[in-house]
C-alpha cells in the first residue's frame, strides 16, 4: 500500500473497505433518513385528515385525494407503458452485430457498458417519465371531476348549437387529453430513435441507408400518431374558436367567433383536419412500403397549408373584406358577445334608465323633507374608524379590531339601523410577556362584538355604540362573546387541556376560561402530537406538559381560510364579515363558482377586476387566490363560520347554477339546501362587493346593447379613482340604505358612480338591492345621465370641496400642527332628479390617536355646504331646516362635547379640561384665529396625554398580572 503522509519510517494508513462497523453505522444512518422523510410526508398527510375529519369534511379530503391518486397512477402508469414498450421494440428491433457499420461499432463500448444493466436502465427510465406524467396528471383533478360529473347548462352556443357544457367542462379536459398524447409521443420518439441509434437502427454519419427497415417502420407509426392527434387538435380548434381571447378594439378581452374566424378559420381549421388525417395515413403506410418519400411529401404539405390555409388566407379576409367594412361585418358577431357576457355575469337584467341629474332649486323646503325619504346617509365610514373603535373599545392590548370593519343591519324598535360593526380579536403582538405558553395556551381568543350606528356620532365625533365594553352589553340579545376564529387569528392555540386561557379581564379581575367547543383536533395521542410537532416545527408539542387529556389544537382559523379548505373549488369574497345571529356569533363568507369555458363571453381577471383603493391597503380583501382569467361567475354559495366552534356550513344559494350542481355532485353533502338558511341569518346575507366590482367593470361597456353603439366605443364609462386619497385606485363600492327613484321605499343597497372614459364628469350611477331578504336582491339599476349635460364626478366634486376658499382655510385650521384630516366615503344619492353628494371629514391628531368627525361637506346641484354635522351641512345646502317633531335641545346644550368621562376623578378632570380645551379651539376655529386654534390644540392634546396615562395606571395592576401568569 502507498504511503499516507509520513515518511519511509512514518505510520502507514491501510486505505481499503470501511470496517463492519461503519458499514453499519451507515446503513443505520440510511434507514433512518429513508425513515424520516416516510414520516415527514405521512405527518402532512395525517394531519390534514385529522383536521378534515374535526371539520366533518372528511369526504372533500378523500374524494380530493383518491382522485389525485387515481389519475397520477393512471397517466403515470400510461406513459411507462408507451416510452417503455417503444423503448423495449427499439431494442427488439436492432440489427444484428454484422451489419452494423464503423460508426455502430464505435458505439459497442458504450453498448457494453449499459448491457448488465439494461433492465434496471429501463425501469429507472420509465419510472422518471411516469413519475413526471402522474405529478402533471394529478394537478388536473378539478377539470377530472367536472368533465366526468358535468351537468347541461340548458343553453346552446349560437355557433356550433352545443351546450354549453361541453366548452365548460368536456373541452377542457379532452385539451388535457390531446396535451397528454402528444407528450407521450414526442418522448417516446426520442426515447426509440436514441435507443435505434444505440444499438444500430439508425446512422449519422455511415455511408448508405440512414435507417434499418425496421427503425422506419417503428419511426414512421410514432410520427402517424403524432400527425393523428394533430388532427384531433385541428377539430377540436374549430370549437375553441369559441372561447378563444383575441385583440379587438370593441373590448381589450374579447372573446369568441369574429367574422374572420367563421369565414375563414373555421373552415380552415376543417380542410388541415382533413389534410392532417390524410398524411397520418402516409406516415402508416410506410409500414408497407418502406420509404419516407410520401410521408415526408404529405407531412410537408400539411405545414404548408397551415401557412396558406390557416395563416394567409384569414389575413388577407381581415385586410382587404372586414377592414373596409368592418362596424357592418362585426355587428352580428357583437351581438352574440354582448348576449353572452351579459348571461355569463348575471347582467342582463340591468335596468338603465336616463336620469337628468339636474335637481329642481326652486322649492328648497321641499328637497330637504325628501333627504331623510332618499337614504339613511352613513357619515360613519368603517373604513377610516377602526383606529376610533380600537381606542374606545380594545380595553386590553391583546385585543384589535380588522383594519376595515363592516356594514350590517340590525333591528331596533321595529326598524332597520345601519350598523358598523367589529369583533374585539385576539392581538399576539399585544400580549405583555411573550413566550410559547401565553403565545399558544393562554391567550387563545378575542371577546365579544362592538357595533355602532352608521348614521349618527356622539357629541365629539365619536361612535355612537350600540354595543360595547368587556364583557359586551347593548342592544344585541345575549350570545355566545369568545372569538375563536376570525380574520386576526392566524396562529395555531392548544386548548381545552390543563392549562386555562385568558377569558377576559373586568375590575374585578382576571376571568379565566377552558375551551369546551367540538372544533380542534385531539392532541392526548402521542402520535398526532409527534405529526404536529413536526408539520408545525415545534417540538414542544411533542413533550410540553401543558398537553395533556383533553387538549386540542386550533388553527386554519381564518374564514377565507377554512371555507378554501373545505370547498377547494370555490373562489372566496375578499371580505368575510361577522353577523349575531341566533346567539352565536357567525362569519358569513360570499363563494363564487367560476369558469373560463363560457362561449362568447369576455374574460376578465377577478384579482385586478376586484382591486380598488381598499385593497391596495389592506391585502386580506384582496380575491388573490384566482389570478388566472374567467368568464363565467355565480355567488352560487353562501357560508358561515362559527366564532367559537368554527363549525363550516356552505349554503345552495343559486338554486340554478349548473357549475354549482357539477360540483354538488362531485361532492356529495358538503353543501346545504338553500332552504335550511334560517330567517335571522337571511336577514343579514347581502350581495358581496367583489361580485359587484366585477359586474360594475364589465358595465362600463356591456351596459349597450346595440352592437354599432358598441363597436363604436363612444358609450365606454369607467371607474373613477377614489378621490378621497391619491392612490390612484378605482374607488370602492359602497353599502347605503337608500332608494332609487323606481323605488317606493329604502333598501339596503350597493352603489357605485361611473364617468365617461377619460373625462371625470359623471356618467351615471349604479346601485343594486343588496337584501338578501328582499323581493329584488340582485336587481341591478343603472341611471344615465345625459350626454348633453355636464355633471360634477367624484373627483370634480372633491376638487369642488378643496378650491372653496372658505372650506380651504378651515381644512388648513385643522390640518395644524401634528393633526391630520382624512375624508371618509363620498356617498352619492339620487336625489329628485339631482344627486347629493355627502362626505365625512374625520380629524386625527391634537393628542388623538383616533380619528372623530370633525366636518361634514355636502353638495347638492352645485351649491356646497362644509359643517360640523351634516344636519347643519344639509340645512344650509338647501337654504332650510329639516322638519322635526323632536322637542328643541336645550339651550346649553353643546353640541361638540367628547366623548362621556371617567369614573376615575384624575381621568375625569383631564377630561374635563380637554373638553374646555376643544371648546376653546372650535370658537378659535370659527373666528379664523390660527394662534388661538394652535394654543387651543396644545392644551387639548396635554389634557388627553394625561387622561391616557392616568387611565393606563389604573388598568396597570390587570395588564401586569396578566403578563405575570
Amino acid at each position: 500500500m502507498p504511503d499516507r503522509g509520513g515518511g519511509p519510517t512514518g505510520p502507514r494508513i491501510r486505505v481499503g473497505r470501511p470496517s463492519r462497523r461503519v458499514r453499519t453505522l451507515l446503513m443505520t444512518l440510511g434507514v433512518l433518513a429513508v425513515l424520516g422523510m416516510a414520516f415527514t410526508m405521512f405527518a402532512g398527510f395525517w394531519t390534514d385528515w385529522l383536521w378534515y375529519r374535526s371539520v366533518h369534511y372528511s369526504s372533500v379530503f378523500t374524494t380530493t385525494l383518491s382522485t389525485k391518486i387515481g389519475l397520477f397512477f393512471v397517466f403515470g402508469l400510461l406513459m411507462a407503458l408507451a416510452v417503455g414498450f417503444n423503448i423495449w421494440l427499439a431494442h427488439r428491433l436492432r440489427p444484428p452485430l454484422s451489419a452494423m457499420s464503423m460508426e455502430q461499432q464505435n458505439l459497442d463500448r458504450y453498448r457494453m457498458g449499459i448491457a448488465p444493466y439494461k433492465k434496471w436502465l429501463l425501469l429507472a427510465i420509465t419510472a422518471l417519465v411516469g413519475l413526471i406524467a402522474g405529478a402533471s396528471a394529478s394537478s388536473q383533478w378539478r377539470t377530472w371531476l367536472m368533465w366526468v360529473n358535468g351537468v347541461s347548462f340548458g343553453q346552446k352556443d349560437p355557433q356550433f348549437k352545443l351546450d354549453v357544457s361541453f366548452f365548460a367542462f368536456d373541452l377542457p379536459w379532452y385539451r388535457f387529453l390531446l396535451g397528454f398524447g402528444f407528450a407521450a409521443v414526442i418522448v417516446s420518439v426520442i426515447a426509440a430513435a436514441l435507443t435505434h441509434y444505440l444499438y444500430g437502427g439508425l446512422r449519422v454519419t455511415s455511408p448508405g441507408a440512414r435507417a434499418t427497415a425496421a427503425a422506419t417502420g417503428h419511426l414512421s407509426v410514432l410520427l402517424g400518431v403524432f400527425v393523428a392527434l394533430k388532427a384531433v387538435a385541428y377539430w377540436l380548434d374549430r370549437y375553441g374558436l369559441a372561447v378563444k381571447s383575441s385583440d379587438f378594439k370593441a373590448t381589450d378581452n374579447w372573446t369568441g367567433l369574429r367574422y374572420v374566424d367563421a369565414t375563414a378559420y373555421l373552415p380552415a381549421k376543417t380542410i388541415l383536419f382533413c389534410i392532417a388525417v390524410i398524411c397520418a395515413l402516409l406516415f402508416f403506410a410506410t409500414l408497407w412500403r418502406r420509404t419516407w418519400q410520401l410521408p415526408v411529401i404529405g407531412f410537408g404539405l400539411m405545414v404548408l397549408s397551415a401557412i396558406l390555409i390557416g395563416g394567409l388566407y384569414p389575413a388577407l379576409v381581415q385586410k382587404f373584406e372586414v377592414q373596409p367594412n368592418e362596424q357592418a361585418k362585426e355587428a352580428p358577431y357583437v351581438e352574440k358577445n354582448l348576449k353572452a357576457t351579459r348571461e355569463a355575469y348575471g347582467i342582463e337584467g340591468t335596468q338603465v334608465a336616463e336620469y337628468s341629474g339636474q335637481g329642481n332649486p326652486d322649492d328648497k323646503a321641499k328637497l330637504r323633507g325628501k333627504v331623510d325619504d332618499a337614504a339613511s346617509i352613513r357619515i360613519m365610514d368603517p373604513n377610516i374608524v377602526s383606529p376610533t373603535f380600537q381606542q374606545l373599545q380594545q380595553m386590553r392590548n391583546y385585543y384589535a379590531f380588522p383594519t376595515n370593519l363592516d356594514v350590517d343591519r340590525y333591528t331596533k324598535d321595529g326598524k332597520d339601523q345601519d350598523t358598523v360593526i367589529g369583533l374585539r380579536e385576539l392581538n399576539l403582538a399585544g400580549i405583555p410577556k411573550k413566550n410559547w405558553i401565553n403565545n399558544h395556551f393562554r391567550y387563545t381568543h378575542g371577546y365579544g362584538v362592538v357595533a355602532a350606528k352608521g348614521t349618527e356620532v356622539d357629541s365629539g365625533g365619536g361612535p355612537v355604540f350600540t354595543e360595547s365594553n368587556l364583557p359586551s352589553k347593548g342592544d344585541l340579545p345575549r350570545y355566545q362573546q369568545q372569538v375563536y376564529y376570525g380574520e386576526k387569528t392566524t396562529t395555531y392555540s392548544i386548548v381545552g387541556g390543563p392549562q386555562k386561557e385568558i377569558d377576559y379581564s373586568d375590575d374585578d379581575g382576571e376571568k379565566t376560561t377552558s375551551y369546551r367547543g367540538d372544533s380542534g383536533v385531539d392532541l392526548s395521542n402521542p402520535l398526532n402530537r409527534a405529526a404536529y410537532a413536526l408539520s408545525f416545527g415545534e417540538p414542544q408539542i411533542l413533550y410540553s406538559g401543558a398537553i395533556g387529556e383533553g387538549s386540542k389544537i386550533l388553527y386554519n382559523r381564518t374564514p377565507k381560510q377554512r371555507v378554501e379548505a373545505v370547498a377547494p373549488w370555490l373562489t372566496i369574497d375578499g371580505d368575510a364579515y361577522p353577523a349575531v345571529v341566533d346567539g352565536r356569533i357567525q362569519w358569513i363568507v360570499d363563494a363564487y363558482t367560476t369558469t373560463n369555458g363560457y362561449p362568447y363571453a369576455s374574460r376578465t381577471t377577478l384579482g385586478d377586476t376586484t382591486a380598488d383603493s381598499l385593497t391596495a391597503t389592506n391585502n386580506s380583501r384582496a380575491v388573490v387566490a384566482q389570478q388566472n382569467q374567467v368568464n363565467y361567475i355565480r355567488n352560487s354559495v353562501k357560508a358561515t363560520v362559527d366564532a367559537y366552534t368554527g363549525d363550516v356550513k356552505l349554503y345552495q344559494w343559486d338554486t340554478k347554477d349548473p357549475v354549482l350542481k357539477t360540483w354538488m355532485k362531485a361532492f356529495p353533502g358538503t353543501v346545504k339546501d338553500k332552504s335550511e338558511i334560517s330567517a335571522t341569518l337571511m336577514a343579514h346575507l347581502r350581495y358581496p362587493q367583489d361580485l359587484f366590482k366585477v359586474q360594475r367593470e364589465l358595465l362600463t361597456r356591456y351596459h349597450v346593447e346595440d352592437a354599432n353603439t358598441f363597436l363604436s366605443g363612444s358609450e365606454v364609462w369607467q371607474v373613477p379613482n377614489d378621490p378621497t386619497n391619491e392612490s390612484g385606485d378605482a374607488v370602492p363600492p359602497y353599502y347605503l340604505s337608500m332608494k332609487m327613484p323606481d323605488q317606493k321605499e329604502q333598501s339596503f343597497s350597493l352603489t357605485t358612480t361611473f364617468t365617461p372614459n377619460g373625462r371625470d364628469n359623471l356618467a351615471a350611477f349604479m346601485a343594486i338591492d343588496a337584501d338578501a331578504s328582499s323581493a329584488g336582491y340582485g336587481k341591478i339599476r343603472v341611471l344615465k345621465l345625459p350626454t348633453s349635460t355636464t355633471v360634477g364626478g367624484p373627483k370634480q366634486v372633491q376638487s369642488q370641496f378643496n378650491s372653496q376658499q372658505d372650506i380651504a382655510e378651515t381644512i388648513s385650521l385643522l390640518s395644524r400642527g401634528n393633526s391630520r384630516v382624512e375624508y371618509g366615503n363620498l356617498l352619492t344619492v339620487p336625489l329628485d332628479g339631482g344627486l347629493l353628494y355627502v362626505e365625512p371629514v374625520y380629524v386625527r391628531g391634537g393628542g388623538l390617536k383616533y380619528p372623530l368627525l370633525r366636518k361634514v361637506l355636502v353638495s347638492y346641484d352645485g351649491r356646497t355646504a362644509f359643517e360640523n354635522t351634516l344636519d347643519e351641512a344639509l340645512s344650509k345646502v338647501f337654504g332650510t331646516k329639516a322638519p322635526s317633531t323632536e322637542p328643541p335641545p336645550d339651550e346649553g346644550d353643546d353640541t361638540t362635547k367628547p366623548p362621556p368621562s371617567s369614573t376615575n376623578p384624575t381621568v375625569a378632570q383631564a377630561l374635563d379640561d380637554a373638553q374646555k380645551a376643544f371648546d376653546e379651539g372650535q370658537k378659535a376655529l370659527e373666528r379664523k384665529d390660527l394662534a388661538g386654534y394652535a394654543e387651543a390644540q396644545k392644551d387639548l392634546e396635554a389634557a388627553l396625554k394625561k387622561a391616557e396615562d392616568a387611565q393606563r395606571a389604573a388598568d396597570q395592576p390587570a395588564g401586569g398580572q396578566n403578563g405575570d401568569r
